[in-house]
């Protein structure tokens, strides 16, 4: 499944991008986001709890940034994780560009997302709309911490 988000965040591209390339902070914007610790350059262990219609998943895995250009203002970011409960794993790539117009900057998120096992039983549409909450919600929170700082 791919998906895409846009958010605006109103503050300087360079303001955007240290805030999305600090992890930790970062992953305090994703709802449901229990746990994130280093392991290794560029690379993090954690834990994601979501609700998909009745059942509450928990997806622990890693995550690494696999590319970054600071001056194009790009990163992508490879996950895989696993809810041993339920059966199943997911493993998604997402894409960032920041593009900055007069003092806003444009923040795109693409995200081709795999679901396997018995997660797939939950249909695109359940998914689709859980991962739109989850970028929603990170944008804004995003926003927030920038313009707060």
């Amino acid at each position: 499944m791919k998906f895409t988000h846009t958010a605006t965040v109103a503050a300087p591209k360079d303001q955007v991008w240290a805030r999305l390339m600090d992890i930790p902070a970062a992953a305090r914007c994703v709802p449901g986001v229990a746990s994130v610790r280093p392991n290794g350059k560029d690379r993090y262990l954690g834990t994601l709890a979501v609700q998909i219609g009745p059942v509450r998943l928990v997806l622990d895995g890693d995550f690494a940034i696999t590319t970054r250009d600071e001056t194009a203002g790009t990163a992508s970011i490879r996950a895989d994780a696993k809810d041993s409960r339920v059966g199943g794993a997911i493993r998604a790539t997402l894409d960032l560009a920041l593009a900055e117009k007069d003092a806003e900057t444009q923040l795109r998120i693409g995200t081709d997302l795999t679901v396997m096992g018995r997660l797939g039983e939950f249909g695109q549409a359940s998914i689709k709309r859980k991962a739109d909450q989850l970028i929603q919600d990170f944008a804004e929170c995003l926003a927030r911490q920038v313009t707060m700082r």
